[in-house]
């Protein structure tokens, strides 16, 4: 499989960068292809500009090369993989806007003869979210876990019902221990390991 990783976090130290490279090494370790897109390494931008917000409703919707290069990686991808921490609740900004610029029309949706929207990602069959919270699992529930909505529900509208989604967490990190911390590593490369 064509599997894209995006990995939303600013400190290359990160622990999210340690799952990123365990989800990756568990993937390429099952044989399949990956496409690592650490957004802020990249320097990716992630606020629409008036320019991308007027192209979006055009015949040219990503008028960024590194915009039009992602949505290239989505559109052969079979499986997309998100790693990122959830902050206030959600993803970080510079995941949501990678979202709004990458997930353009003629990428994630069409429209048909009638001007409907259709999904454009059914080569897309795994969508799998990895992320790591501050807060215990009850909190997080009471709260609304935003981001995984985004990614399981809105996003598997792109891609059609027979995308599989998976979602891996570990809760409380701040208070979690190493120990904690390395068994959920071994569980994302052997998630992926799976995929």
């Amino acid at each position: 499989m064509q599997v894209v990783v995006v990995l939303a976090h600013p400190n290359s130290d990160s622990f999210s960068h340690a799952i990123a490279e365990r989800a990756c090494t568990g993937l390429r370790a099952a044989g399949h292809q990956v496409q690592l897109l650490d957004l802020y390494g990249l320097g990716f931008r992630a606020a629409m500009s008036r320019d991308d917000h007027v192209a979006y409703h055009g015949d040219h919707p990503a008028i960024d090369p590194m915009v039009a290069e992602h949505g290239a990686h989505v559109q052969r991808a079979d499986a997309l993989v998100f790693v990122y921490p959830t902050w206030w609740s959600t993803m970080p900004a510079m995941l949501k806007g990678w979202l709004e610029r990458v997930m353009v029309p003629g990428v994630a949706f069409v429209f048909n003869s009638k001007g409907k929207v259709r999904p454009g990602l059914g080569n897309v069959r795994r969508i799998v979210g990895i992320s790591v919270y501050g807060s215990p699992r009850a909190y997080v529930r009471f709260v609304n876990d935003n981001g995984r909505r985004t990614i399981t529900r809105a996003l598997r509208l792109n891609t059609g019902i027979r995308t599989r989604t998976s979602w891996l967490a570990l809760y409380a990190i701040d208070t979690s221990t190493a120990t904690q911390r390395d068994s959920f590593l071994d569980r994302v490369e052997q998630k992926m390991r799976a995929l």
